[in-house]
């Protein structure tokens, strides 16, 4: 496993700073928002086994990390996270995952199998120690992609697709998008405003209705029909399951998504959540936030 000491050159490294300082620059990620009141480093599992489609963003050149692991790692420096880096599923156990206040994905495919990177798959109790574990009260947090992993079989929903809040179905070519927030949504994201922003959009389903949605897909503003025939939908959420607390964004394909001080803010919100670091009431708004997306809410019968 690579962590924030490990795989990380002097180049790479003033890359990632250089991004984080524009963030500063704008105001829209305040130094040091996200860490705990107790003073303590939160140590972060970052996962990002391919066994379906890999992406650029976290595919590695020997040992070199991906970009989007050194993004977050050089991050957590910053805001008082221990960001760990691997591949490798064999950490998905109880007693390995004990350490790891948030466990972050951006993994594709069945996970339990070698698949596309080959690397170490999860043991098949691999998902299970994970739902324990968030469960018991740590946090999860799901990326573009993570929604891509443990796909639903024809007749019903998989329990991860469940536990995640929604489940990738298709996209269309990368465009921009204009993002609306909810009104009134109880998350802790600073200053958080209506953007617009060019990125691969997920067109999504399996909604678990329980979910606190924050941001919603503005399909009108689209350019793709199979887009603005779904209506508005939410493409990021907070959700509890059990005392444990879940996070997903749709975001994060691009290169440039990552360097963006907006997702980084939108990231580090999620973050500083899942965590523990800071508290909020996250009640469901599904149907208020994204009515037009109800008819791909899962059913009662199938949660």
């Amino acid at each position: 496993m690579c962590t924030s000491s490990e795989g990380v050159t002097r180049r790479q490294a003033m890359i990632a700073v250089a991004g984080a300082a524009a963030a500063f620059a704008t105001g829209a990620i305040p130094m040091g928002w996200a860490r705990a009141a107790d003073g303590k480093t939160r140590k972060v599992l970052f996962y990002t086994k391919s066994a379906g489609f890999q992406h650029s963003v976290i595919t590695r050149k020997g040992d070199e990390l991906g970009h989007a692991e050194k993004i977050l790692i050089q991050l957590g420096k910053e805001h008082g996270f221990d960001v760990t880096a691997t591949k490798d599923g064999s950490v998905f156990t109880p007693d390995k995952l004990k350490e790891f206040d948030v466990i972050a994905f951006y993994t594709t495919g069945d996970l339990t199998t070698p698949g596309t990177d080959k690397s170490t798959p999860m043991p098949k109790e691999g998902k299970q120690a994970l739902f324990d574990h968030v469960r018991s009260g740590k946090g999860f947090i799901g990326f573009h992609c993570a929604s891509d992993t443990f796909h639903s079989p024809k007749d019903g929903v998989d329990p991860y697709i469940k536990f995640l809040g929604g489940e990738f179905k298709t996209h269309g070519a990368q465009q921009s998008s204009k993002i609306s927030v909810v009104p009134n949504h109880k998350f802790p994201i600073k200053d958080l405003k209506p953007f617009e922003m060019t990125e691969e959009w997920y067109q999504l389903v399996n909604f678990n209705p329980d979910m606190h949605v924050i941001l919603v897909q503005e399909t009108k503003s689209m350019r793709e029909e199979s887009y603005k025939k779904l209506g508005n939908y939410p493409m990021t959420w907070a959700r509890k399951e059990g005392q444990g607390r879940v996070f997903y964004t749709s975001m994060g394909h691009r290169e440039d998504v990552w360097t963006n001080p907006l997702f980084q803010s939108v990231l580090l919100g999620g973050l500083a959540w899942a965590a523990g670091n800071v508290e909020a009431d996250v009640p469901s708004n599904f149907d208020e936030a994204a009515p037009e997306a109800k008819d791909r809410a899962i059913k009662s019968d199938q949660a």
